[in-house]
């Protein structure tokens, strides 16, 4: 029960740290300000608005008393006194019957008092505290006709509750606007450690990292920058060491081309140089691999530029482009063509016709590369974008790969933050699918 009320209030809750936080700080700002204003609108407002509405309704009974007691002269003095001294305007209004149209407010708790006590005192009355601003216009049924009295709004509503209100509210916003950019700057650097952690896994170039904060802050963001650092080191020191064994490497196998030149058996030499090329392919093979986690800076271009660029290239093949729309993207340029070239590299040389498809979305960018190649099983496409693994089927009669091609271009993809699915394509071939975030 409990996990599913969990659950529940949880969907409705942000999911940012900053809007969470700005919960805790105003949440009770704000229950203590309802608070505050229901006891003070209970026992202190509602209270004085009776009080003084009762005190009204007492001084307009004593003109009713005076007006069925007293002549005409007195009636004359008491009621410019009462005009004098209390703000009153009051007339007898002969042969008039009370209005039929509703005046009063049924949601005003000024109205529901003034109704309240009006209607313990008189049978049948009238007031409207809409029409005018500053004054209620009330009407008692009198004899034939009807007393006509006007009084100042004031006299039945305390004037501080306006006031109150503008001290209750105003402090709140004051305060909550204080805890929002107090909370914006602490929860800044974890929003810069969040974003400099994403582009570090996908693979991004970091020149520098400072961290700032509180404490706990700083101190997460020195670890995360120290194993940045050792990750760096580390694949530096993979590169630089692949980068040495090809150097040495490849000076032995410049003295076997030289030899070969003196062999007199053309056969025997052809086929050694063949073994020499494949030895070579097979270093550069390993370089590439190595070198596809180097620090590359990320930079943004144009996809299909990119696309038209390296298809290109190959000129004595049938790929065809569909591309109808720029597409611009942030990334490394340099891995992105390693990339395709790699897939492209694999279709052309297993296919004889290849479709290259590039369009956008609402969230991603994505790539089709089908040929009509044999195509890969089922069972094997996840083995495939392994690094060093080989099929042994028709697609594996490339004897110089070493089996990295596909797993570096996945790799490169991944790093971007995208996906590569390996697919049946329309031709019966393989269909590779990149998704990139736009």
């Amino acid at each position: 029960m409990f996990y599913g009320l969990n659950k529940f209030i949880k969907n409705f809750l942000p999911k940012r740290l900053f809007y969470r936080s700005l919960i805790i700080v105003a949440a009770p700002i704000i229950l203590l300000q309802i608070t505050i204003t229901v006891v003070f609108f209970d026992s202190l407002w509602i209270k004085a608005n009776k009080g003084m509405t009762r005190s009204l309704v007492g001084e307009i009974v004593t003109i009713i008393d005076v007006y069925n007691n007293e002549n005409e002269e007195s009636k004359k003095i008491i009621t410019s006194l009462y005009n004098q001294n209390f703000n009153f305007s009051v007339r007898l209004l002969e042969e008039e019957t009370l209005p039929k149209i509703q005046g009063a407010r049924w949601f005003s708790p000024m109205d529901r008092t003034l109704r309240r006590e009006l209607k313990s005192k008189f049978i049948e009355y009238w007031f409207d505290s809409t029409t005018y601003k500053e004054v209620v216009d009330l009407r008692i049924k009198f004899n034939n006709g009807v007393l006509q009295i006007f009084f100042p709004k004031e006299r039945i509503t305390p004037s501080s509750a306006r006031i109150f209100a503008l001290w209750i509210t105003m402090p709140a916003f004051l305060l909550i606007l204080i805890a929002i950019l107090f909370l914006r700057n602490q929860t800044k650097p974890i929003v810069n450690l969040a974003k400099a952690a994403e582009r570090f896994g996908k693979g991004d170039y970091i020149e520098e990292f400072r961290p700032s904060g509180a404490l706990e802050i700083r101190q997460a963001g020195h670890e995360f920058d120290r194993m940045r650092k050792r990750i760096t080191r580390h694949l530096n020191q993979r590169s630089e060491m692949l980068s040495g064994i090809s150097h040495d490497l490849r000076t032995p196998l410049t003295r076997l081309k030289l030899q070969l030149s003196f062999i007199k058996d053309k056969e025997i030499s052809k086929k050694m140089a063949n073994d020499i090329d494949d030895m070579e392919k097979m270093l550069n093979d390993y370089l590439q691999f190595s070198s596809s986690q180097i620090n590359e800076k990320t930079e943004t271009f144009k996809l299909d530029m990119l696309l038209k660029e390296i298809a290109s290239r190959y000129e004595n093949n049938k790929i065809n482009l569909s591309i109808h729309e720029d597409i611009t993207f942030n990334g490394r340029l340099n891995s992105m063509k390693r990339c395709i070239t790699n897939i492209l590299d694999n279709a052309v040389l297993y296919g004889k016709e290849t479709n290259v498809i590039l369009k956008k979305t609402m969230n991603n960018i994505v790539i089709f590369i089908d040929d009509d190649g044999p195509g890969i099983p089922v069972h094997e496409r996840e083995n495939v974008l392994k690094p060093f693994y080989r099929m042994d089927e028709s697609r594996s009669q490339n004897k110089s790969g070493v089996g990295l091609g596909l797993s570096i271009a996945w790799d490169i993809i991944r790093s971007h933050g995208g996906n590569m699915l390996l697919e049946t394509s329309s031709q019966k071939g393989l269909r590779v699918k990149i998704s990139l975030p736009s």
